[in-house]
């Protein structure tokens, strides 16, 4: 009788893995990605977690002007077409859960500033310090914020951690905050 994956690693004295499924996450990504470009979307993200006696696939996608509800569906549908005719998922069964990223996602590639140009964000420095502005103009390098009103360069290897800050008080295409100033943070 042939040795599982299970036996060999504790043979190894390998620690023995958890998963239950065979999907490596890179080859699930490099699966994924040319199905979600198709809809000129970026795959930001694909994880499998087990749920139960299932296991939940989770992938995020977005892309410039956002999405619509009809838009997802029709990303979930040809992903589904593509998972159901490719054993890339295993045996077993699995739940497809197709999403774009929220407002909470941080700011981490050129593109995900990009998409929140006008937005007020809270960057933290590698120097030290946090700045918070509205995200003005994001190049491939560095983003210029409106700091009360002064234009501020941030390239992206200083920053830290970056995250857009809700507006209840904003009006929706409105590039300036709320007339009192309040703005909520996550």
């Amino acid at each position: 009788m042939a040795a599982t994956g299970a036996q060999l690693e504790r043979e190894a004295g390998l620690p023995v893995s958890r998963r239950t499924d065979h999907t490596d996450p890179e080859s699930l990504e490099n699966f994924l990605r040319p199905i979600v470009e198709q809809f000129g979307c970026d795959l930001e993200a694909a994880d499998v977690s087990p749920a139960g006696k299932r296991r939940l696939l989770r992938v995020l996608v977005d892309r410039d002007g956002g999405f619509s509800l009809d838009d997802v569906a029709e990303v979930t549908r040809a992903i589904s077409k593509a998972l159901d005719a490719d054993d890339v998922m295993g045996d077993g069964a699995y739940t497809l859960e197709v999403s774009s990223p929220g407002v909470d996602r941080p700011l981490t590639l050129p593109r995900h500033w990009r998409r929140n140009v006008t937005r007020l964000v809270e960057v933290t420095l590698a120097a030290g310090g946090k700045v918070t502005g509205r995200i003005k103009v994001a190049s491939d390098e560095a983003v210029e914020l409106d700091v009360k009103g002064r234009p501020r360069t941030i390239a992206y290897a200083d920053v830290v951690k970056a995250k857009i800050q809700i507006e209840f008080n904003r009006a929706a295409g409105n590039d300036e905050p709320a007339a009192d100033g309040t703005v909520e943070e996550n």
